[in-house]
């Protein structure tokens, strides 16, 4: 499950890579503090924190008005676990622009990761139903995610069937379905969103785990071994694949 929660901080005006040396150069002030802000994300994912906060703190120096620098030093602050100044970046975020869909997203995945899964919730709502989102399905998979999460299963169905009528097909929201139905005991419902998320997404170990639990759960072992064979040979050192051999394979990922 943990598997979206990897994008619910997609900032839609961070650019791909961009390291020091490949950068434009910076012709206002506001311009180096996005880029400076740009970059500490991407030295974030690279996993060199220090250099991403020097990126950061630079841009909120320079810019401290634009809600995207507001929203990477949030991120930032997380990182560093210190989740009360994160929040205070990703609510000066909103409060700069009340109508920003990245704002109101990424705060309600402060929420939902901080225990306050219904906040959050009611935040990715605000996100999807904003006439300014051009991805509104992403944002009813958070919320999705983060009922799941919180044991609202009946909730998370109701969001992720939003996202699906809104993007089909989107791979994110139907395998998040094949999970909330495989947890309700629908075993034959989430047999059939692993089978259209096949048709469009790529084997992931999640998903070949949760496909060896349902056709296991189905009494089809045949089925279930296929799913298995395939995780240990295309991830064999993935966590996915040692859970294979562990007592409670039948739980959920």
């Amino acid at each position: 499950m943990n598997r979206i929660l990897a994008v619910l901080l997609l900032f839609a005006w961070v650019a791909p890579p961009a390291l020091a040396d490949q950068a434009p150069a910076a012709s206002t002030t506001a311009d180096a503090a996005r880029l400076n802000a740009r970059l500490g994300v991407e030295y974030m994912k690279q996993g060199q924190v220090a250099i991403a906060r020097e990126k950061i703190d630079k841009a909120l120096q320079q810019n401290p008005r634009d809600p995207g620098v507001q929203m990477s030093a949030g991120l930032l602050y997380e990182q560093l676990r210190e989740p009360k100044v994160a929040e205070r970046h990703y609510r000066q975020a909103l409060k700069l622009e009340p109508d920003n869909p990245e704002a109101q997203n990424a705060l309600g995945a402060f929420l939902c990761r901080n225990g306050e899964a219904e906040d959050g919730e009611a935040m990715f709502l605000q996100a999807a139903r904003n006439p300014l989102y051009r991805t509104p399905e992403v944002a009813y998979t958070n919320a999705g995610v983060c009922a799941r999460r919180n044991g609202r299963l009946d909730k998370s169905e109701e969001y992720l069937r939003l996202a699906i009528s809104q993007r089909t097909p989107y791979t994110e929201a139907l395998v998040q379905m094949a999970g909330v139905s495989f947890e309700r005991g629908n075993h034959l419902q989430a047999r059939a969103f692993l089978q259209r998320y096949q048709t469009v997404g790529q084997a992931t170990p999640e998903v070949l785990l949760l496909g060896y639990q349902v056709e296991k759960a189905l009494g089809d072992p045949a089925a279930a071994d296929d799913f298995a064979g395939r995780l240990r040979r295309q991830f064999p050192d993935s966590p996915e694949a040692k859970i294979l051999d562990a007592p409670a394979a039948g739980s959920t990922p």
